[in-house]
């Protein structure tokens, strides 16, 4: 272990892996340690076993939930849109060979008490229920503007510019109503509070593109795609292919202290009284704890059902967003379910998971509007936990920590912070222009 690394990465949550994954491809050495003997740090994936040690305190869960081995339980669950920036970073390393995937069968959003699928076309639009006769008029138009404007013809912006225009602004001027909007801005442009209202909205129609190219993408219900057996076969993917490019992953390496030079700059890490020197650090909040600050709380509940989620179409994997206004919230919150179809529990059972930014210390209330439409469950958990983000200056210390996972259930926060990251490590711009047909291959 006493050699030099340009960059020593620890903890193998996603983020980490992703980030070592890209800097190996990229050519620097790099060392890849865990104070855990299991990959994904927190956002691992547990077996049945696991998952009643860790919630139940013993490891004898019920014999009729089937066999342990049968259940891959990612505890950050999140979908992947199929043409958005994780899909490209995975193709663009390569990453995808490991990987199978499949499409989500449905993409929902609560309104006004009840569950309703997410119109993401023109067409659609005419049909939702989710809008009154008129109102699918206005919303169509609005649709059609979004799916014809191209950000470098200015014929189809209409004589605005979205760069200065505000969400509410544009919004206003096709006349949609409040719940219009709340489906618009937090089901298809995936926005988790009405800050964006406020912001320029080329960013709004830019993500009503994405929902819309990913969901024609695979032509199911949803814009998303999940790994069969979970999310836990992508930092085993990253760990290989950082492997390929001689990176050097170790688990189970008790403490890992970071060392730090004269001037606090990150200078090595040491473990079991052996330290590895490197340049830089990269890690997660847990590594570095006097370098972060707390700034929320994730609560959420784990179910284990026999049935899908009602109301989704029979959907054996689905999200449902529950969009803050509907609740009297200040955040939204979100359903996630997957199943036997995407090989994360045995036959005939269903992974239910509901998550919101906590804004009280009691999730079980908290999450009963969510909860209240799971239908009948097997067993449920219930836990939260801090969310971080660092306060270093990594100009100065060299030390690059990610932020803790938010509340929703799809990637695209999480890959900007790894892209931020990535341009900081690296002073570059990560490329993602790729060839998307690359990872299609695994739609069955």
């Amino acid at each position: 272990m006493d050699e030099e690394y340009d960059v020593i990465v620890l903890g193998t949550g996603l983020k980490e892996c992703i980030l070592s994954g890209l800097l190996s491809v990229d050519g620097l050495k790099v060392l890849h340690m865990d104070r855990n003997d299991y990959y994904g740090g927190e956002s691992t994936s547990l077996n049945l076993i696991q998952l009643w040690k860790r919630f139940r305190g013993s490891d004898k869960p019920p014999a009729h939930l089937g066999s342990s081995r049968d259940y891959n339980v990612d505890m950050i669950p999140k979908f992947i849109m199929a043409n958005g920036a994780l899909v490209r970073v995975l193709i663009h390393t390569d990453v995808t060979k490991y990987l199978y995937f499949k499409a989500v069968d449905g993409s929902f959003v609560y309104n006004r008490g009840k569950i309703h699928k997410v119109p993401a076309t023109d067409m659609e639009a005419l049909k939702s229920p989710l809008m009154g006769i008129f109102e699918k008029r206005r919303a169509r138009k609005f649709f059609i503007y979004v799916q014809d404007y191209n950000e470098n013809d200015p014929k189809t912006h209409e004589g605005m510019d979205l760069t200065r225009v505000t969400t509410r602004d544009l919004i206003a001027k096709y006349g949609l109503d409040d719940n219009t909007v709340d489906f618009i801005g937090h089901a298809l442009a995936l926005h988790s509070d009405d800050r964006y209202l406020g912001e320029p909205a080329l960013d709004t129609v830019k993500r009503m593109k994405l929902y819309a190219e990913s969901l024609a993408r695979f032509a199911g219900g949803s814009p998303y795609i999940y790994p069969l057996y979970g999310l836990g076969e992508l930092p085993q993917a990253f760990a290989r292919l950082s492997a390929v490019y001689g990176g050097t992953y170790m688990l189970n390496k008790p403490e890992c202290k970071v060392e730090f030079d004269g001037e606090g700059k990150v200078c090595g890490v040491t473990s079991e009284g052996e330290t590895a020197k490197c340049k830089k650090v990269v890690c997660d909040p847990s590594y570095l704890p006097n370098k972060v600050r707390k700034v929320g709380k994730v609560a959420r509940a784990i179910a284990i059902m026999s049935h899908p989620i009602p109301n989704t179409n029979e959907s054996h994997s689905a999200q449902v967003i529950l969009p803050q206004k509907q609740l009297g919230r200040k955040s939204d919150m979100y359903l996630f379910c997957c199943s036997y179809s995407h090989n994360v529990a045995p036959k005939g059972k269903f992974i239910a998971f509901v998550s919101t930014e906590a804004e009280t210390d009691h999730p079980e209330t908290e999450l009963k509007p969510g909860i209240d439409l799971l239908g009948p469950v097997d067993e449920i958990f219930y836990e939260s936990y801090d969310r971080y983000e660092p306060v270093n200056e990594p100009s100065l210390d060299n030390c690059f920590i990610s932020t803790s996972y938010d509340a929703s259930t799809h990637f695209e926060s999480t890959v900007v912070d790894v892209l931020n990251m990535y341009t900081l490590i690296t002073g570059k711009v990560l490329d993602l222009n790729v060839d998307l047909s690359a990872a299609s291959a695994a739609e069955e």
